[in-house]
């Protein structure tokens, strides 16, 4: 007689709708709510999870998502290790605004407020961009540039990170990075470069004005050629055994010095 074998749970990873991206969190789904963009589907965890989450599930459903209640496992297993928080989304994938777009606006400039950006250069992991999406959207940026090549790309990870900031800041791809820094400072943009070695601090900036603030990946730092292409360097006085901060953690300080001054 054969003996009956047991189900084994599934272990792959559940499929995503087509041509969607999957959102983890309640942060950035609501985010997705907020700014009018509601997902075409939704996933919530069935049990108690799906009870807290009801009035943005009904946010949801009343703007046309359609939603369906799935085990826990399916939510890990799709989340790969992120904290969903018991419920996704899946909406159409962020695409990183046109180089064009950029200075269209840049040249059009209200006039209002001087122009803060953030540049990014060389930062490739995800964790770390969307740190660093969030603490530019708090800061009040208005836009992050990246370069076409060595970037992080605009995934459901850094979406999740970013709490929402992935949405709303826009992000410009350059395919050019020092050629782009050129045409800034050509716009009256002054470029500001962190680097271990400058001698000035930070705190000693002048980012009251026009500024674009540039970071380096961990480790490397800025490229030569971003080096080069900077108005000036600035440093964070490092008074302890490490030689380094994490870059979403330098960027949030650096930007936050930016708000100090320009609040006066």
């Amino acid at each position: 007689m054969k003996q009956k074998r047991s189900r084994r749970p599934p272990t792959g990873k559940p499929a995503v709708p087509g041509g969607l991206e999957s959102v983890f969190g309640v942060h950035a789904v609501r985010a997705l709510i907020e700014r009018g963009e509601t997902p075409r589907e939704l996933w919530v965890q069935e049990g108690s999870a799906g009870e807290r989450l009801a009035e943005l599930v009904e946010a949801a459903r009343a703007g046309g998502a359609r939603v369906q209640r799935r085990p826990r496992d399916e939510l890990d297993r799709l989340a790969q290790g992120a904290a969903h928080q018991g419920i996704v989304a899946f909406a159409a994938p962020l695409a990183f605004a046109a180089e064009s777009e950029l200075w269209f606006r840049l040249e059009a400039w209200p006039g209002e407020a001087p122009p803060l950006l953030l540049v990014l250069d060389g930062v490739t992991d995800v964790h770390n961009f969307g740190a660093c999406l969030r603490s530019a959207d708090a800061a009040g940026v208005d836009g992050v540039i990246v370069p076409k090549d060595k970037a992080a790309p605009l995934n459901a990870t850094v979406r999740k990170v970013a709490c929402g900031a992935a949405e709303s800041v826009p992000v410009y791809q350059v395919t050019n990075l020092a050629r782009a820094l050129a045409r800034l400072k050509a716009l009256g943009v002054w470029v500001t470069g962190t680097a271990g070695e400058a001698e000035a601090l930070v705190f000693e900036a002048d980012l009251a004005g026009p500024t674009a603030l540039v970071m380096g990946a961990e480790g490397k730092g800025l490229r030569r050629l971003t080096r080069e292409a900077c108005d000036h360097l600035v440093k964070l006085p490092m008074v302890g055994s490490v030689s380094s901060l994490n870059v979403s953690v330098a960027t949030g300080i650096c930007l936050f010095e930016a708000v100090r001054q320009r609040r006066g």
